[in-house]
């Protein structure tokens, strides 16, 4: 008799120590946050000058934010097949809330699995598209924050640390380029062997095959992967509509934070409003915060972001008063959204859940989606980079 395979293990154990890294991270946050002086529900009084239609005004930026940021992923997808905005729309929404709710980012993978389609999209190629996109947000995001921190002017002199937070407010600001750094050679990396394949799998062999031809092959492997996601920069009509629609995206989420902390209060020690340069900024400092793998729900470390970029321009009474009201609203505003967003579709699409069902079985017991010796994966990668 034919040999069984043995039991792929749940979900849960194979994510078993993440979940629990989350929990540890998170108690560890609002910890320090607390003993800094600063919760994360804030008390009445700080609610008391708020300008409450700013509120439903930012809830109606918030969904037209997300609207681009959902759409504008059918450029990437556009070198393997043709997708509704609908589909688009239903698919990155649940996606988000996963990306949200999920430990450790481990929801990026929900919108691969619910987009693919036997014969047009693969797992693989779904899965480069959602890669590259990251790393296209961060290095955009980074770089609108190192313009930012170059010039929007910083309250002077700046506080030593940032409240509740064991950390430097000049460390903050240090941070941020390191983070465009960070992107910026991770977008070179993959263009190269976007562009050069062959070369750049032969060079990082090896370099890093001194070292281990294991890991040598596995950064190899992981770049072409990343790389494949960016066959929309052969095409410019979708190369411009991404970077339109993702301008769009990034310009609407500061604008909606700028609204939203003015009608807050959020204001200088002479008492001016926050400007919009300062809102890049806090937008930027929370981007590339949360874009670090983290807990369930972001708690703690959406706080933690805000607060970063905020004691770079205000005082610290405005930090622990009307700031944290703003703070709090606007995590509760976005975190409730995400899920009613991925309701709806959940709710009114029959097709959305269904293959939200689908995920969820594979996601319990399935081969690694980006695994090498994944046919699939396989057989993608042995197409060329430049074609279509």
């Amino acid at each position: 008799m034919p040999e069984k395979n043995p039991p792929s293990p749940s979900f849960l154990r194979r994510n078993g120590a993440k979940l629990i890294a989350s929990v540890v991270i998170t108690a560890g946050i609002v910890f320090t946050l607390q003993k800094g002086g600063l919760t994360l529900v804030p008390e009445g009084g700080d609610f008391v000058h708020v300008r409450w239609w700013t509120v439903p005004a930012y809830v109606v930026i918030l969904i037209a934010t997300n609207y681009f940021r959902a759409v504008r992923w059918r450029f990437l997808l556009r070198s393997f097949a043709n997708v509704s905005r609908r589909r688009i729309l239903a698919v990155s929404w649940i996606g988000f809330a996963a990306i949200l709710l999920m430990p450790f980012r481990l929801g990026e993978i929900v919108r691969p699995y619910m987009i693919r389609e036997k014969g047009k999209i693969s797992m693989s190629s779904a899965t480069g598209t959602v890669l590259a996109e990251r790393v296209v947000d961060g290095l955009y995001l980074s770089l609108l924050l190192a313009l930012a921190l170059i010039f929007v002017p910083t309250q002077n002199p700046l506080s030593d640390k940032v409240i509740g937070l064991p950390i430097t407010v000049a460390k903050v600001r240090a941070y941020g380029f390191i983070m465009l750094g960070v992107f910026t050679a991770a977008f070179i990396t993959i263009a190269v062997f976007y562009f050069a394949r062959e070369w750049a799998r032969r060079k990082t062999l090896v370099v890093f095959g001194l070292v281990s031809k294991r890991l040598g092959a596995e950064l190899a492997d992981t770049a072409e992967k990343l790389a494949y996601g960016l066959h929309f920069l052969g095409r410019g009509r979708d190369a411009g509509g991404f970077l339109m629609e993702t301008t769009a995206y990034w310009m609407l989420n500061v604008f909606g934070m700028w609204v939203l902390a003015w009608g807050f209060g959020v204001v200088h020690a002479d008492g001016s409003s926050i400007t919009f340069g300062e809102s890049i900024a806090l937008m930027g400092m929370l981007g590339c915060t949360v874009i670090i793998p983290g807990p369930p729900g972001l708690l703690g470390v959406f706080q933690a972001g805000i607060y970063a970029g905020m004691a770079m321009y205000f005082p610290a009474h405005v930090l622990t008063g009307p700031g944290a009201a703003y703070v709090f609203v606007l995590y509760a505003v976005q975190l409730v959204w995400t899920v009613v967003g991925a309701g709806i579709f959940l709710i009114g699409d029959r097709s959305a859940f269904s293959a939200l069902s689908s995920t969820t079985e594979d996601l319990s017991g399935s081969e690694p989606p980006l695994s090498i010796d994944n046919p699939r994966t396989a057989a993608a990668l042995e197409r060329p980079l430049g074609g279509q």
